[in-house]
Order: C-alpha cells, then structure tokens, then sequence
C-alpha cells in the first residue's frame, strides 16, 4: 500500500503535498485501519469521493491501489469509446476507463489536472478518469440507500447505492457492473 504515499502527485518534487498526495495518504491509513476492525465494530463502509462535472461519486477505499495525475494512453482499435486507452502502470498494462463517457455524458476532455484512479476489479487493476478527489467518506453501511429504478437506462446498472454526506449526494460506483454490463470488450 506504500504506492499510493509514494506515487502521490508533489511528494517527489519535494512541492508541498497536493490535496490527492493527502488523500492518498489518508487512503493508506484508512485501509490499514479497516483490516484491523473486529467484527464487533458497527457496520460502516469507507469509499473514495470524487468529481465529475457537479456529480459525486465514491468507490470502495479497499478497492483503490492508487490515485495518479492525468498522463497521455496509448490508444487500441475496436474497444469501446470509454476505454480511452491503457496505462503502462509499472510493467502492469492498465485499461483507463473515461466514467463519464461510461455514463453516457460524452469524453472528457482530459488535461493534466484530471487524476486516474487505480482500482482492482477482481484479477485486475482498472484506471478510472475523475476530474478532481475530494474525501474519504466514512459512513453506517444502513445510510447507504437503493438507486432507484427509473425506466430501462443502464447507467443506473453501474451504481450500487446512494448515500447523503454532508448535505450532498454521493453515487457509489458498482465496480464489478462497470466493466461487465453489456460488455466484454475489455475483457482481452
């Protein structure tokens, strides 16, 4: 887990810390913490908060491996639009999900202040585009409510529950549905 401090955007520059080097920081903390927890701890989950456009979105803190600074991919043919190309992660290619064309809003139009966050997706490391990280959210597991059903669309098929924090609403992000709803492109 000594990636995420020590790939963080600033801490090699010797910059002061970015807010994603802090985050990131506070990621590596968080996940030590949740694998100490006993069963007899309340049922709480953490999650990762982030932005795309005004939305919020979180995903598991015991998922995220890493989050980066926005850096150019490599493109391949026939995948589908949101695979925006792959991350050479250390030896490890990385397909790089762009989650706001996955979510039927169009490309992002990416500049070097976007982040990628590393996930593990069963087997695989998995980049997702946001524009911004902003918290690690804590919250009782009961407060995490059903996305509700809205007609036939399959975005709502990418979230697992939605969950109010601090007077905002925040979609955490079902991330075994991401890359297999209707697909299996990116499964090479």
């Amino acid at each position: 887990m000594s990636q995420i401090a020590d790939q963080a955007p600033g801490q090699l520059s010797g910059q002061p810390p970015t807010s994603e080097a802090i985050i990131a920081a506070r990621i590596a903390g968080a996940q030590g913490d949740a694998s100490n927890r006993t069963s007899a701890s309340p049922a709480r989950t953490e999650f990762i908060s982030f932005a795309i456009g005004g939305d919020q979105y979180g995903v598991d803190i015991m998922a995220v491996r890493e989050i980066k600074g926005w850096s150019d991919v490599t493109h391949l043919p026939k995948q589908p639009d949101y695979v925006r190309g792959v991350l050479n992660l250390r030896g490890s290619i990385v397909p790089i999900v762009d989650l706001r064309c996955r979510f039927g809003q169009g490309l992002t139009e990416t500049t070097p202040l976007h982040i990628v966050i590393i996930v593990q997706i069963g087997g695989r490391q998995v980049g997702l585009i946001g524009d911004r990280v902003l918290d690690i959210v804590s919250v009782d597991a009961a407060q995490i409510q059903k996305v509700p059903r809205t007609g036939h669309g399959e975005q709502t098929d990418f979230l697992s529950g939605l969950v109010t924090h601090d007077n905002v609403m925040i979609a955490l992000i079902d991330l075994p549905n991401l890359l297999s709803v209707g697909d299996a492109a990116t499964d090479h």
